[in-house]
């Protein structure tokens, strides 16, 4: 879980969902069922516990594809 606040000061708890799987329509490894899939079970989770408000999935980040030095 992560608290987000916004510019107001008014939080909301997200559910951040790290996962191995591309979540980029444009890689070749990626595989629209298995996302839906995921967003389907996270917003599941999320209507039965109530400990969030909203999901987000990422990717680890030493998967991402960034510049470095």
């Amino acid at each position: 879980m992560w608290t987000a606040k916004s510019g107001d000061d008014k939080e909301q708890r997200v559910l951040v969902v790290v996962t191995t799987i591309p979540l980029d329509s444009h890689h070749k490894g990626y595989k629209k069922a298995l996302v839906e899939k995921l967003s389907r079970a996270a917003r599941e989770h999320i209507a039965d516990s109530k400990e969030a408000e909203a999901f987000m999935l990422v990717n680890r980040l030493r998967d991402w594809n960034v510049a470095r030095p």
